[in-house]
């Protein structure tokens, strides 16, 4: 069961990660039926103010690290990562005992880093804000890092992505724990969904990459600046000079990716744009992008975003 709930802190807290925390964990729902969590906000040294990211804003932990012990879940807010050297020793030390000793450790976007600081990922996949991953990765190399997923759930780790993915991954954990009825009541106290579909891939802007070689970056600009028109690897290498071979070998070590991913991504990306700034009908927007269909466009668009066209209309368009 889950009873008794630390939330850890470190200097410069963002607060509205912290403040998900508190929301899920930190109120008295009795009243609604709900079990009361014995919640407890944990720093370095018990009622010495710490900076929070939020200019002019201080938060004072009523408690020491010693209430890690004992925790059920321990959770981490975000805090500037760097490299790992912002990380209080004392309070990576504590986090790491507390999941020797049993406790669910539950991290929010970049909270994700004290747990590898604390080693907590080694092993295990995990996630953190999109902005963020490729650092995460490459600090933590014994980890795998899902750039794509709101959340990460690892038993006893449990790793979430950008703020509001913080809320998804408590609601997932209390639901785990607690059943979906208490999630269900503590979702609609705070009118948010209980459960979202889709990963933060939804969120995630792919700019077209710098490129060394002249001859490949003006073919990719004509790329972008053509989606709509049919594309073959055979054309686009005459277009740049080269042999097809060559061409796909240095299309794949410039932009990290075959030209037809690569294709698919920036016509992904103006959809995504159409959807959110048009009111064009599907039909035109798949012949705009060069998908030529509204059925191949949802396929695609399903496949990299993670949700359908019509749902991502609904969620940004304006």
């Amino acid at each position: 069961m889950l009873s008794k709930v630390a939330v850890v802190l470190n200097e410069h807290l963002a607060m509205f990660e912290f403040g998900v925390v508190c929301e899920v964990f930190g109120l008295d729902r009795r009243e609604d039926g709900l079990p009361l969590f014995d919640f407890r906000v944990c720093g370095a040294q018990a009622g010495r103010p710490l900076a929070s990211s939020s200019p002019g804003i201080t938060v004072t932990p009523q408690y020491g690290l010693d209430e890690l012990r004992g925790a059920d879940l321990v959770a981490v807010p975000a805090f500037p990562f760097a490299s790992g050297a912002g990380f209080d020793p004392a309070v990576v030390q504590a986090v790491r005992d507390a999941a020797a000793a049993g406790a669910i450790v539950l991290t929010v976007c970049s909270g994700a880093f004290l747990a590898g600081a604390a080693g907590l990922l080694d092993g295990r996949t995990c996630t953190t804000h999109w902005r963020y991953v490729d650092q995460l990765a490459e600090m933590y190399p014994e980890a795998t890092v899902d750039p794509d997923v709101l959340f990460v759930d690892e038993g006893s780790v449990i790793t979430s992505a950008g703020t509001a993915a913080g809320i998804d991954a408590c609601l997932h954990l209390v639901r785990r724990e607690l059943g979906s009825g208490v999630a269900n009541k503590i979702a609609r106290r705070m009118v948010v969904p209980p459960q979202r579909d889709g990963g933060q891939r939804q969120f995630i802007e792919r700019p077209v990459p710098d490129c060394d070689s002249d001859s490949l970056g003006d073919t990719m600009r004509w790329m972008n600046e053509n989606l709509e028109l049919p594309h073959s690897v055979e054309d686009l290498a005459s277009r740049s000079a080269m042999s097809t071979r060559t061409f796909a070998r240095r299309f794949a070590a410039e932009a990290g990716t075959t030209p037809v991913k690569w294709l698919t991504s920036q016509r992904i990306l103006l959809a995504k744009q159409l959807l959110e700034e048009s009111a064009l009908d599907l039909e035109t927007i798949a012949g705009r992008c060069g998908f030529g269909s509204g059925a191949l466009l949802r396929h695609h668009f399903q496949r990299q975003v993670g949700i359908a066209p019509t749902e991502y209309r609904r969620r940004f368009g304006s």
